[in-house]
């Protein structure tokens, strides 16, 4: 049986491979069917080539991403988890965070879950700014 604890460990993993900077490492994560619904593009991407194209652009800033809060439900082969992040990701004028809201889709294939829906954005009421996140944001 799957336990809160390993879904949330998808995560430690997707981050992970973020921290390589190698787009092809970070889409690998996702299914061949996965949606993603990007922080920082408004183009929605539905193949595998599209997702590998956000992360050549979204690496660029070297994102380091953490959870800031978690909501996790398992569905057998399926697992949610929603929640809100931040990321430090740095930029011409120095390093900035965002903080956003996010929900990945997990689907068991095989032996292993891949990511089959992932949406980002911004926090509506947050505007990024120099530094740390802030959890009163």
């Amino acid at each position: 049986m799957t336990t809160e604890a390993e879904i949330a460990a998808l995560f430690d993993r997707w981050n992970a491979a973020l921290q390589t900077l190698d787009p092809k490492a970070v889409a690998a994560l996702y299914a061949p069917d996965a949606v993603l619904l990007p922080t920082v593009s408004n183009q929605v991407r539905t193949a595998p080539a599209e997702i590998e194209d956000y992360f050549v652009q979204f690496l660029r800033k070297r994102p380091r991403g953490t959870i800031m809060q978690s909501n996790i439900r398992i569905f057998g082969d399926l697992a949610i988890d929603s929640g809100v992040y931040s990321f430090a990701l740095t930029t011409e004028e120095g390093e900035i965070d965002m903080l956003c809201r996010y929900t990945f889709v997990y689907r068991r294939d095989a032996d292993d879950w891949r990511i089959i829906e992932h949406h980002s954005s911004f926090m509506p009421e947050y505007t990024p700014r120099p530094g740390p996140p802030s959890e009163s944001a």
